[in-house]
Formats: structure tokens, C-alpha cells, sequence
């Protein structure tokens, strides 16, 4: 295995399947799980972890956003249903039908297409509805108007409508009566779909803070998104539920340091002006790693388990820290951008409240570059390196 030592994240596999018996612990009975790890599992590998939870007998299966990721987990041997939960482009139909991936569907084109396509293979195409319940982002509205046109979509020849769901907007506020409403919106849609001759065999509608705080959301199934990686949906979801542990840590090392004398500039624009003499640490990492620019002046790193705040603008492939007050400080030592270092400890949400974006997000936008490490009581077990390939020549 190459030395990681510019870049490397771990993903503590064990924290994985930790956060998974958390949430299934605050579920119902009977209710199973689906693993949201679309975009690559948030930043964490989708391959990796979806084959590390495979085997558990209450995961349903696994959800995605779009046709390619469904693919990249058919063609890595993931045997589970897997559900695509945005708009997918007619192009990809056959080759989702033959691989017996489920898709979102809210539009009668849709429907049409794909049970061609399932005609057309000798194979049936499996729906779950989409019912807009408060996003106005994608599905059918929960009312009359629709239902004529959902029943006639259910009666397309080689189509099964297996599921049907919503997706909550505001479950992660402080606040219960916009979540109550969608939920009754949501249940008030199905007793009118049977009335109509239309069943489903799966009801699902919480996603990570349903299924931390509305037990009486968890229907046939939930979908665990951010707290399946140990990070929490907002600061405003109760974090004495549930018990959550980060899968993710970022490590660096220090390239170089050296002195900066008193009016002397760090970085681009000169931003960071010194007041007096300074020690100064490079760390080869920057924007087009994922970390982001928005910390320059206000961001910090770990070093020694001491804070070294960030001087100056964040570049694409390095910034600078102040190790002044770090002595024992040298090149070639560990530098943390996220985790543990001994007592002191950066996490996901610190990081996203200093650079002004959010856990999610900084999650999701973590590069290529960036070799995934997967730990299992301490120790690798296998590695995602985009390059390794690169070194074999």
C-alpha cells in the first residue's frame, strides 16, 4: 500500500454499523431501513460501505439520486433493491429494468416509457410514487387530482407499483406541526390511493431526523441519509435519542516551515498582515481537495492536539496555519482537518458553521484526490485511491 501522507481521509467502518443499530434501535419493530449513500455515500465511498451493510437482515436496500450511481452498485455486486430517488432521463430505462432497479415515479411519461421497456425486456418495471407533500420539488400532489392519473399508471402492463413516499422539509427544525401535517397529508394520500384500487406494498417517508424524533413516521420503512455517517441533520435535532459516532477524519502532515517577520503578508491578497514575528506551517491541502477557501482567516487544523489557526487565504492545493505557539511543531508531523487529535477534537458541524456552508455539503464535496482509508478495529482493511493504478507501471 502507497504512504498516504498529503491527503488521506479514514472511514471507520465499525462506526458504520454502530450508527446503523442506533437508529434501527429507535424504530419500530418490523420497520426496515433504507441506506441513503448517494454522491458517494456523502463523501465516504458508496461501494465500500454498501457492501459493508449489505448482509444486514433489516436493510430493504439501498437509495441513490441518479441512474449511474444505481449502476456503479450493480456492477460492484450489490444484490439489494436499490432506489433512485430523483428524476431519472428515459435513456437509461432498459439497463435499469434489466438490472431490476427501482425508480421514483411521478409522471405518466414515465410510467409509459418504462413499462415499454419492461415489455420490451420480458421483465417488470418497479415504481415507488413520489407524493409532494411540502418540497414542491418532485411527485404527484396528494389530493384527487391526481389520482386518476397514478391508477392509470398502475395499470400499465409489466409495472408493479411497490412503494410510495414523501420527503420531509422541515423535520430537522424546532418545531413538530409542519412535519405532523406532512406525515397526515401523507397518510390521508394512501387511504385515498386504496379507495381507488391502488396499494403499495411499501410506505416509507422518514429520513434521518424522522427517524430521530417522529417514531409515528416510520411505516414500513425509513431512509437513514446523514446520520448514517455520524453527523446530525441540524443543530436543532435532540442529540440525547440516539447515540451517533463520525465515520470520517482528515489527516494531513506539515511540507515546510518558517518565520515570518512583523508587516510581512501570508497568501493570496494579502489578507493575513502579521503584527509580529510568527512561525509558520504549510499543509499541502486546499480547495480543489474539497476543503474549503471559506475558512481562510477563521478556520484551524490540530496539530499535536494544540489548535493552529489558518493565516490568510485557503489556496487550491495549500494553506498556511500558525505553529507560534506550538514548539515542539515540525515538518513531516500529522496535521488533523477533521477528527481526533488526543483529547482535542474538529467534527463535521464545527467545520461547517466556521466556513459558513454545512455538514452535508462540505461531506459530499470532498475530492477524488483524497484517498479513502477503511478502518475496522483499528486497522485498514481496504483503500478507494483514484491513482493507485497510476503507480503500478
Amino acid at each position: 500500500m502507497r504512504k498516504y501522507e498529503r491527503i488521506y481521509a479514514t472511514v471507520d467502518l465499525d462506526a458504520l454499523m454502530f450508527n446503523m443499530e442506533s437508529m434501527h434501535s429507535n424504530i419500530k419493530s418490523g420497520t426496515s431501513m433504507m441506506a441513503v449513500i448517494k454522491t458517494n455515500a456523502y463523501g465516504h465511498g458508496a461501494t465500500e460501505l454498501s457492501h459493508e451493510l449489505e448482509s444486514l437482515d433489516y436493510l430493504y436496500g439501498f437509495a441513490v439520486a441518479t441512474a449511474d450511481e444505481a449502476m456503479e452498485l450493480r456492477s460492484s455486486g450489490i444484490a439489494k433493491p436499490i432506489l433512485i430517488l430523483g428524476y431519472t432521463f428515459p435513456d437509461s430505462y432498459e439497463v435499469l429494468v434489466k438490472n431490476d432497479v427501482r425508480l421514483a415515479v411521478f409522471r405518466p411519461d414515465q410510467a409509459k416509457q418504462l413499462s415499454d421497456a419492461a415489455v420490451k425486456l420480458g421483465k417488470t418495471a418497479h415504481f415507488h410514487l413520489a407524493v409532494d407533500t411540502a418540497m414542491s420539488r418532485i411527485g404527484v400532489r396528494p389530493d384527487e387530482s391526481s389520482i386518476q392519473m397514478v391508477k392509470e399508471m398502475s395499470e400499465l402492463p409489466n409495472v408493479e407499483f411497490e412503494g410510495i413516499f414523501t420527503h420531509f422539509s422541515k423535520a430537522d427544525m424546532t418545531g413538530t406541526a409542519p412535519t405532523e401535517k406532512q406525515i397526515e397529508l401523507f397518510k390521508n394520500y394512501i387511504e385515498l390511493c386504496s379507495k381507488n384500487g391502488i396499494e403499495f406494498k411499501i410506505h416509507h417517508c422518514s429520513n434521518s431526523a424522522g427517524i430521530v424524533l417522529y417514531n409515528e413516521a416510520n411505516m414500513d420503512m425509513v431512509r437513514a441519509g446523514i446520520t448514517l455517517y455520524g453527523l446530525w441533520p441540524s443543530n436543532e435535532v435532540e442529540r440525547n435519542i440516539i447515540s451517533l459516532k463520525p465515520l470520517l477524519a482528515l489527516k494531513s502532515h506539515i511540507v515546510y516551515i518558517k518565520y515570518i517577520e512583523p508587516e510581512e503578508a501570508v497568501s493570496y491578497g494579502g489578507t493575513y498582515v502579521a503584527k509580529d514575528r510568527r512561525r509558520v506551517a504549510t499543509i499541502p491541502v486546499g480547495y480543489g481537495d474539497g476543503y474549503p477557501r471559506s475558512l481562510s482567516n477563521k478556520g484551524y487544523v490540530l496539530i499535536k492536539g494544540q489548535k493552529a489557526p489558518i493565516l490568510g487565504r485557503v489556496c487550491m492545493d495549500q494553506f498556511m496555519v500558525d505553529v507560534t505557539d506550538i514548539a515542539e511543531a515540525s515538518e513531516g508531523d500529522e496535521v488533523t482537518l477533521l477528527g481526533k487529535d488526543g483529547e482535542a477534537e474538529i467534527t463535521m458541524e464545527e467545520l461547517g458553521d466556521l466556513s459558513g456552508r454545512f455538514n452535508y455539503e462540505l461531506a459530499c464535496d470532498l475530492g477524488r484526490r483524497i484517498p479513502r482509508l477503511y478502518m475496522k478495529s483499528g486497522k485498514v482493511v481496504s483503500v478507494r485511491d483514484e491513482f493507485e493504478e497510476c503507480y503500478q507501471n
